[in-house]
């Protein structure tokens, strides 16, 4: 006979990207709580409190259960610290599963502590890859995929990326993207742009904001950790604004970057409205109303096509090509031709169209649910057969 709970999952969130994945994923498992008893865990590697406490407030994240309070560091350091603070509480809870989203510092640490202690891993949206080794980010989803025993896609060249990679096909399940939940889930609730210019008072060219604006965001590390690229963005940007005018919600590596190169010079027009970080409601609304976005972020290249607004990616790669074969976005790098020509395309003609990619519905959490389950329950049956 089977046990009333049949799953005991410890999800691990650690920085901004997966707030707004692991809050479609909860409340799914919290419709699943006679079979699911699921644990949140925040590693504290993003460790702005105010931020964090946003982002769980806006977005009915329940409060984590265990906080590891690991904050900043290099990527060494961080990984380690995640690490030797993770293993006790594995020791402690012996959960059936851990469950690690996307592919920050967090990801890769919890999931190589639980699969050295043989507990099996569970990666949601696996398989992206930008073949860029330079990223961080390309380290962690690849070794994290290897180590995976249940492999979540959001798109379905994800898949044949794992397979190239030797991952066993009847691990991989095709599930659509649980960042496209969250944004289906808040469209309604997304604040409006017009209380940030109001806000702004004089500082601001009210009249040009109301007609229509642009939003960017840049954090890249390839983008704004090297002053001559930086430059040259805000460089553009600055020319951009002239034809739009541009919201900017400055990523605080960035703001410590053009504070460090000299750059503020570059952000003084009226037609620039500079912000702090923004809560998710206020850069959903953001986005839902802007004429185009431009970005270095991967999220905001799946959001944007989810709503139809075009991207203009400020990468030499993506790993999401779904979002340029069938969404909305166009990746330029930081040639600033290239960018004025999208700019110019998009105000000339609208842009790409694009349309919603498949599974995008609204759904991925209650499938992912769904496969837990009855991976569970089989694991169950065998160690019933086994005795």
């Amino acid at each position: 006979m089977m046990p009333e709970k049949i799953a005991k999952i410890l999800c691990i969130v650690g920085a901004r990207p997966n707030f707004m994945k692991i809050a479609p994923i909860m409340r799914v498992f919290g419709q699943h709580e006679n079979v699911i008893a699921a644990t949140l865990l925040h590693t504290g590697q993003h460790y702005d409190a105010a931020m964090k406490k946003s982002f769980f407030d806006q977005l009915h994240i329940p409060e984590p259960d265990i906080d590891l309070g690991v904050g900043s560091g290099s990527h060494a350091v961080q990984t380690a610290e995640i690490m030797l603070r993770f293993e006790p509480v594995l020791d402690q809870l012996k959960p059936t599963a851990v469950l690690v989203l996307g592919d920050v510092n967090s990801t890769i640490s919890c999931a190589l502590v639980a699969v050295k202690k043989g507990i099996p891993v569970i990666h949601v949206e696996a398989g992206l890859r930008s073949y860029d080794r330079g990223m961080p980010e390309e380290i962690n989803r690849v070794l994290t995929d290897q180590i995976s025993d249940l492999l979540f896609t959001t798109e379905r060249s994800a898949e044949a990326n794992l397979l190239r990679e030797g991952i066993a096909s009847e691990r991989i399940y095709f599930v659509g993207n649980v960042m496209i939940d969250t944004l289906r889930y808040n469209l309604d609730r997304a604040a409006e742009p017009g209380m940030l210019f109001s806000a702004a008072g004089e500082a601001i060219d009210q009249a040009a904001f109301n007609s229509g604006y642009g939003l960017v965001t840049l954090h890249r590390p390839s983008n704004v950790d090297n002053p001559d690229n930086l430059k040259t963005l805000l460089t553009r940007l600055n020319s951009i604004s002239e034809q739009l005018p541009l919201v900017f919600p400055v990523h605080p590596r960035t703001v410590q970057r053009i504070k460090e190169f000299g750059l503020e010079n570059l952000l003084t027009s009226s037609r620039i409205l500079r912000l702090p970080p923004q809560g998710y409601l206020q850069m959903l609304g953001m986005m839902k109303h802007a004429r185009l976005v431009l970005t270095d972020s991967g999220g905001i290249q799946e959001e944007t096509t989810a709503l139809g607004v075009p991207c203009i990616t400020l990468r030499e790669n993506t790993e999401r090509p779904i979002t340029v074969t069938e969404g909305t976005n166009t990746v330029v790098g930081i040639d600033p031709e290239k960018i004025q020509a999208s700019v110019d395309d998009v105000l000339a003609t609208g842009g790409k169209r694009g349309r919603v990619p498949e599974y995008w519905d609204g759904e991925a959490a209650e499938r992912i649910a769904q496969v837990i389950i009855k991976w569970a329950q089989g694991r169950i049956i065998k160690t019933q057969e086994a005795g």
